[in-house]
């Protein structure tokens, strides 16, 4: 084993609808240990603010999720959670556990009808601990709502041109003609409203959540332009109803978070913060990967849109600045995946072609599997020797054509030089 891969730092996000950050890490490392039985491994499942962030930072800090009950994104009432963290001031409501897209069956995947009610109703729980700060995790969202049923549940109404309450869902926002703020939780005043996200994603526009996102979740190009036109009015009247200055909410840093929920959340005092900022200094990110000699990460797809805020991307980002070598593994591989800035080489997990349904399944087995084909070729690379090595080993003039240098010809049966000799990887 070349003693540069004695400590191997394992630093994967969750593959959507199939691995959580946890089983994530857990399957690669199951392949490192294959390859390097005896390395050092350190494993640091990471989150984005989607799955599995108030269970990773309640795990991190010593402190304990709270367990309810809160609507979802289809309506229908779900079994969710928040987190307080160990110093008991701050809770996590991750988005994801009442609003995501796992909890949308797929015969139900229409973002106009979806709504974050249930985020509305778990940051209220949280308020009723006592804490003094509540930091609100997005990522993985089902929803394209800007936010406006969060807002619904904090207390305010939504209404129409006739004083009527508005239904849920981002497709009814194209008829919001008035807010009324009266009825907003008190406590919101005074406890501080952090938002975890995407600092690329916008509201609106041409890169505006709706277009960005709106298909992966199940709309189509006429509900993508009806979604768009929507937050655009729910923009306008938010800002104009809850006097919000200072911010702006159609096109600012994180607004399009989780479909808009970070505009939402915004208007009622909110502050976006990039995520990475947020979440990761609980995890001591950075002097874990300065004591690495390999970072691996992963995520479910590696493309262009992975330096957009991506986990592989932050954590190439960080490595980097102590100049540690970083694999990437991924579900798939696509357009920009070689251009990923940090990444020094990516592998795809999938050994050959099958069906989505199949891949999913087999996530963590396939996942083992690429670990270890991946550490493989980087042993393979360690052993072939370099221009120094291959000049000492060009015979010299008179020599015997495969001798090796001072061992005389034949005096050890079977001896072999180079990268001809015989291999300790099993």
């Amino acid at each position: 084993m070349p003693s540069v891969l004695n400590r191997v730092v394992v630093a994967p996000s969750g593959f959507k609808e199939s691995l959580s950050a946890q089983a994530a890490a857990d399957a690669i490392a199951a392949g490192v240990r294959r390859v390097l039985p005896d390395a050092e491994i350190d494993r640091i499942p990471l989150v984005d603010g989607g799955e599995g962030t108030a269970v990773a930072l309640a795990s991190a800090t010593g402190g304990r999720l709270v367990a309810l009950a809160a609507t979802g994104p289809v309506g229908e009432s779900v079994g969710t959670h928040f987190a307080l963290l160990g110093a008991g001031d701050t809770a996590v409501v991750e988005m994801a556990a009442v609003a995501g897209l796992s909890l949308v069956p797929c015969a139900l995947r229409d973002p106009g009808a979806t709504t974050t009610y249930g985020v509305g109703e778990l940051i209220r729980a949280a308020l009723d601990t006592g804490v003094r700060r509540v930091l609100v995790g997005c990522g993985d969202s089902g929803t394209s709502d800007g936010g406006a049923g969060a807002l619904q549940a904090l207390g305010a109404r939504l209404l129409d041109a006739d004083g009527h309450e508005l239904p849920h869902g981002g497709r009814e926002l194209s008829r919001l003609a008035r807010v009324d703020p009266s009825g907003l939780d008190a406590r919101l005043r005074d406890t501080e409203l952090l938002v975890a996200c995407n600092p690329f994603n916008v509201l609106c526009g041409e890169r505006g959540v709706a277009r960005v996102f709106g298909p992966q979740k199940g709309a189509t190009p006429a509900q993508v332009e009806q979604l768009s036109a929507g937050l655009e009015n729910w923009a306008r009247v938010v800002v104009r109803d809850l006097g919000v200055t200072g911010a702006d909410l159609r096109h600012g840093p994180g607004t399009g978070a989780s479909g808009g929920l970070g505009a939402g959340l915004a208007a009622v005092g909110a502050r976006l913060l990039p995520r990475f900022d947020v979440l990761l200094d609980h995890l001591d990110l950075d002097a874990r990967l300065a004591r690495a000699d390999l970072v691996l990460t992963a995520e479910g797809a590696l493309d262009h849109q992975t330096p957009r805020g991506k986990i592989p991307a932050e954590v190439a980002r960080r490595a980097k600045l102590h100049g540690r070598p970083v694999l990437a593994l991924a579900g798939t591989l696509g357009e920009g995946a070689h251009e990923v800035p940090g990444v020094d080489a990516c592998h795809g997990i999938l050994p050959a072609p099958m069906a989505l349904a199949d891949a999913l399944l087999r996530a963590s087995e396939l996942l083992t599997d690429a670990t270890e084909r991946a550490l493989r070729m980087i042993l393979l690379g360690s052993r072939l020797p370099g221009p120094a090595a291959r000049a000492a080993q060009t015979p010299a003039a008179g020599a015997v054509p495969g001798a090796v240098p001072g061992v005389v010809s034949g005096a050890v049966p079977g001896a072999v030089s180079g990268t001809h000799r015989p291999s300790t990887v099993r």
